[in-house]
Parts: C-alpha cells; structure tokens; sequence
C-alpha cells in the first residue's frame, strides 16, 4: 500500500499532468489559478521573478515520471525565459529563482548544453549586480541601489553552481561575501531575520531596515524567515562552512516555535491576534528547507515539523478539484495587499508543496545545487 505522501504526490501528478495542457494553450507563463484557468503575472510579463517556479515544477514531475509531457512543458516556458534576456531592464537579483530552476534544472536532468549555456547566462548577470561594498543589488529602480533581501540567500545557490561547472572561484566569492553581509546584517538576536536592509551603496554601511512585505518595521514575515531558513541551509550545503549552518538551525528554531497547531503558517508571525493571514508558501519552503537540515544534523525536530507543516498543507488547503488549475490554496504574496494575491493559489507555493512531497517520496533531483 502506496503512503500518504505517495498517493498525495500521485494526485499532484495527475492534476498537474492536466492543468500543463491548459497552460500550453494559454502560451504563459503560470503565476496562479482562478475559475479554472490560469493567470500569468500580476507585473513585469515574462521576466517576473516567479517565473522559473513553473518549469521547476515540470522538472520535479518529469525526474519522478519520466513523462515526455512535462519536459516538453518546461521547454516551453524555459524558451518564454531565455527570451527575458534581451529584455534585461527587468530583470533583477532573482534570475537565481528563475533560471537554476529551469535552464538548470534541464542541464542536471538532461545534459543540455544550451541550457547550462543559458544558466551560466543567468550567473554572470546575476555576479554583475554585485556591489564590491559587500552585497548584491535587489532591484532597478535608482532610489533602490543600496537594496538587498533576504530571498536572495535562495539565488546565491546559481552563483555556487556557476563555480562548479566552471572552475572559476569568483562566483563562489560573491556568494559568500553576500552570505556574509546577511548573516552579519539580517540575522537577529531571536532568530528571526529582516526582509530589507539598506546599504550605502558607496561605503557598504547599513543604513536602515525596510518593512517589506510583512507587517510592519521589525516584524517577522513569515516567508522571509522560510528564504533565510531554506537559503542558509543551501548556503551551507554549497560552502560547508559551519557558520551557515548554525543561522540556519537558528532560524529553523524561532520558525518552528511559530508554526500554528493546525501546521499552517501565519503570514506575519508578529500579526495582531485575530487578523486571518495566512500564507502557506511559507510553510512549504520550510518544509523543503527543514527536510535538508535532518539530513545534514540528524534532528528529530526537524522532521517532526516537517510532518506538521506537510499534514497541515495536504488536510487543509489543497484544491484536488478541476475547478482550479493549481494545488495549494491560502497563498499570500504580502501581508498588506499589493495586487499580487491574498489567500489563493501561486504557483510557487505549488512549486515547494510538490519539493516537500519529492524529498519525501525519495524523488528529488535537487535543483538548487
């Protein structure tokens, strides 16, 4: 008899195999679902930062399958990414999100030249928004050029890889730098950690602290605190220094004492009591993230919250029905409401449910590496 997770991963295939039709007829990218069909990005067309979540996705389905149907689709939206490049105004720190999860991700399942070509692309733009003054650039806009955030922990993995496939330390070097800064600039007393810092872009000297996407100045997004759980974890998997290691277990400590009883994550964990908001994007990175720390330390702990956030998500807030294209419901992109969702589906938040339920189930390539 097939397990929980496998038969959960079973009907996540299904539904998937279905929905990558929809999405081939639409000619989108997918950034979440409503009324049966799917909905590109909210901002910024194809070069939105969510966008290699899909093809990841396909890639997760297609290590465990092998089914044509899921690389064909990966291919088609990893061709919508590639074309970003020559658009390059739009693109930012999250070319790691975008292109080691889908030009990566096709060069490690497949041996593609021009798609590990295309992520050795990504690499160099993204080494290119390194600030020698300690850190690498967030976004575009001018008043922004002394920004950085803690998802980017999650994109230094793209410069890791870049050392490796070529030999050349300098990759390696900015990713480290950049750890560095936010270990020494983020990482606070309780284990929690900033969204925004902001640096003198011409000293490296921090400057102030930004709210971001949570609730308020100093408060603890929860989706925050899963990148730099997730992201330190990498950081250490890729450098094996200790240091990353004990952020990540510290990190890992104050978003376990925040998972709720029911094993769905607030979207704020500072948020005023009796203020419904969730975001189970959260609860799945960690999950994925958590995962990697029993392997590395052998904790009980943290499988045991990997239990409580996977129960949580598979009891609670997945939509098997045909009436939606995407999976996990209850996804919320910013505490204070900024056009891009309130508690529906995201397609990344499908991405990480679907990673959880791959390292559980023994399937997962291991994209972020």
């Amino acid at each position: 008899m097939p397990g929980r997770y496998e038969e959960a991963f079973q009907k996540l295939t299904d539904k998937f195999r279905r929905s990558a039709a929809l999405a081939a007829e639409e000619g989108i990218i997918p950034y979440k679902s409503e009324s049966g069909r799917w909905i590109a990005s909210p901002y910024d067309g194809n070069s939105w930062w969510t966008g290699g979540f899909w093809p990841a996705l396909m890639w997760q389905l297609y290590a465990a399958t092998r089914e044509e149907s899921f690389l064909v689709e990966a291919r088609r939206v990893e061709k919508l990414l590639t074309d970003e490049f020559r658009v390059f105004e739009r693109l930012n720190h999250d070319v790691g999100f975008m292109y080691l999860l889908s030009c990566g991700a096709d060069e490690k399942l497949t041996g593609d030249a021009q798609a590990r070509t295309d992520t050795l692309h990504a690499a160099s733009l993204l080494m290119g928004r390194f600030n020698p003054a300690g850190y690498i650039r967030a976004w575009n806009h001018p008043s922004q050029a002394g920004f950085a955030i803690i998802d980017c922990m999650m994109n230094l993995s793209l410069l890791w890889w870049a050392t490796r496939k070529t030999g050349d330390p300098r990759f390696a070097h900015v990713a480290a730098i950049h750890a560095d800064t936010t270990l020494r600039e983020f990482l606070r007393p309780d284990g929690s950690v900033s969204h925004i810092i902001e640096f003198d872009p011409a000293s490296g000297k921090r400057v102030r602290e930004h709210p971001g996407q949570g609730y308020g100045l100093g408060t603890q997004w929860s989706r925050g605190q899963a990148w730099g759980l997730y992201g330190f974890t990498l950081a250490y998997l890729n450098a094996g220094e200790e240091k990353y290691l004990d952020a990540a277990e510290k990190i890992a400590a104050n978003f376990i004492a925040h998972i709720r009883p029911d094993g769905l994550t607030d979207c704020d964990f500072c948020q005023p009591k009796g203020e419904e908001r969730i975001d189970n994007i959260a609860g799945a990175i960690a999950a994925c993230g958590l995962m990697e720390l029993k392997k590395i330390t052998g904790k009980e702990i943290y499988a045991e919250s990997v239990k409580k956030l996977v129960d949580g998500l598979l009891d609670r807030c997945c939509d098997w029905t045909a009436d939606r294209c995407g999976l996990l419901t209850h996804c919320t992109a910013s505490y204070h409401d900024d056009g891009a969702g309130r508690h529906t589906n995201i397609t990344y938040g499908d991405y990480f449910l679907t990673e959880a339920l791959a390292k559980l189930n023994g399937t997962d390539p291991m994209l972020w590496r």
